[in-house]
């Protein structure tokens, strides 16, 4: 077979049960392709050791012909995974040198499902951006390119490696995480689809922490089929974890029949912004008229508290960014400042705190410092976790009032140039108006790719589904990816 890397997970999985390809050809494929794709700059740390011998183990399992979906296949993991005896560094300099003595859940439930590591993927340090510009290993890169024109682009953040490895075909799918949109946002920019569970759904066991009430794992991958397989393997509940729900995990893929006749989808008015791009709007009407084609009923609706996402998130998010930050501190593991004489134990901390965290992170820590300290807790945290209750109560009302699920535009934006919003922090917070709600909720969101803008960029729409929906929510957006029959790629230029 050629192209062994344009493979989705569903084709490669029938390729290998029928014995047309092995995982070790497949897998040797994708470190061909990824050796010559470092200009991406998404793998960061490559294991093709490991990729062999497990590529070699899950041929062995197919063979014997008991061989659960994803053995076999290749993905990328992102570097806030803690991978066993792997550099898991979250992007950090003060994570440098840290190899992990365990396996997070999430990677453990796919290495025993069969899928093989081709290595870490590049993302914004401790996950904290929306452009994959605050790494300490440089940028990864968009494979797609406006027309022409030899810009780079950002892939989105903070799983922007993992965007960039799957959009040019350098893995068959890979992980992602998602705190404000770092899953949806970097997929829509790149042209591939990418779901965020349920708050609880995937384990957060082994995840560097960025926000805990908001973090959660998710696949980016080809397709939505590809989403619902590779998705199964991650869920389930996790005693090391107590927020993982004790729920059984259905066969998603089972539940793509793309039949949504009588659901009703809704669309939030709150969501028509200022200054939105006319491609966006347009995109997203397109997008209201295909569901209504496939058989929906479309419903608008009023989220009211929406306005108010956006500055809770960046309430909330720096706040647990700070506590959970505050055990980088050069005395366990990672980077440790070197010391001049009489140097004590907080100059020590100082020093390699300094040292260690990029501006981003640090401005996030010193925010979220300031509104959990005593005279601004209640002005700040406390008035930020109540409109979180309203944004909440928002979903609430609205799915109690029979919608199925809501349709928005997953960006405001296609993917724009490196370098461009670096300079100014609120411009790029702006990136997450359209998924932060999401989290703040703990609701299912998928983004999946429907068009082009007039520059030959991905654009895509977001669908947020009801709690532990997600089978729900898979066929909604197979069906919208069925009428969008979106399949463009990026020109090879790397």
């Amino acid at each position: 077979m050629t192209d062994l890397t344009k493979l989705k997970i569903s084709e490669a999985r029938d390729a290998l049960r029928k014995g047309d390809v092995t995982s070790v050809e497949l897998t040797e494929a994708c470190l061909a392709a990824i050796d010559k794709a470092d200009a991406l700059g998404a793998f960061v740390h490559k294991t093709p050791e490991a990729a062999m011998g497990q590529a070699k183990s899950a041929d062995t399992r197919i063979k014997a012909g008991d061989a659960p979906d994803l053995c076999g296949i290749p993905l990328g993991i992102k570097d806030l995974f803690c991978t066993k005896g792997v550099p898991s560094q979250a992007a950090s300099a003060i994570l440098n040198g840290f190899k992990p003595e365990y396996e997070s859940t999430v990677t453990s439930q796919l290495f025993d499902a069969g899928a093989v590591m081709l290595g870490k993927l590049n993302m914004d340090e401790f996950a904290m951006g929306s452009s994959n510009e605050t790494s300490t290993y440089g940028n990864a890169i968009n494979p797609w390119r406006r027309g022409n024109d030899d810009t780079a682009l950002t892939p989105g953040g903070s799983s922007g490696g993992s965007a960039s490895a799957v959009a040019a075909d350098l893995c068959l799918a890979a992980t992602g995480t998602d705190t404000g949109g770092s899953i949806r946002q970097p997929a829509a920019f790149t042209g591939i689809t990418g779901i965020k569970p349920t708050y609880g759904r995937c384990s957060r066991w082994g995840i560097v922490a960025f926000a805990s009430s908001l973090d959660q794992a998710g696949p980016m991958t080809k397709d939505v089929r590809d989403a619902a397989i590779m998705l199964e393997a991650m869920c389930g509940h996790d005693p090391k974890d107590s927020t993982s729900a004790d729920l059984a995990v259905p066969n998603f893929e089972a539940m793509l029949t793309g039949d949504i006749k009588g659901k009703t989808i809704g669309i939030p008015r709150e969501y028509r912004m200022d200054g939105m791009p006319d491609e966006i709007e347009t995109l997203w009407s397109e997008g209201r008229r295909m569901l209504e084609d496939a058989g929906a009923v479309i419903k608008d609706i009023s989220l009211p508290h929406t306005k108010y996402a956006l500055p809770a998130y960046y309430v909330i998010a720096p706040a647990e960014a700070s506590s959970n930050l505050a055990r980088y501190d050069g005395v366990r593991y990672g980077h440790r400042a070197k010391l001049a004489q009489g140097d004590g134990i907080t100059e020590m901390y100082e020093k390699t705190r300094a040292e260690g965290f990029g501006p981003e992170v640090q401005r996030r820590v010193m925010v979220g410092t300031y509104v959990l300290s005593a005279g601004f807790y209640d002005a700040y945290y406390n008035r930020a976790r109540k409109v979180r209750t309203l944004i909440k109560k928002d979903f609430e009302d609205v799915f109690a009032q029979g919608v199925d699920a809501i349709l928005t535009p997953a960006t405001p934006s296609s993917a724009f140039e490196l370098g461009k919003e670096v300079s100014d922090p609120v411009e790029m917070y702006l990136n997450d108006v359209f998924t932060v709600t999401v989290n703040l909720a703990g609701l299912p969101g998928i983004s999946v790719p429907t068009g082009l803008d007039s520059q030959g960029l991905p654009l895509g729409l977001q669908l947020i589904g009801r709690p532990w929906e997600e089978g729900d929510l898979l066929n909604t957006a197979y069906a919208l990816e069925q009428a969008a029959g979106f399949v463009a790629k990026p020109n090879q230029w790397w």
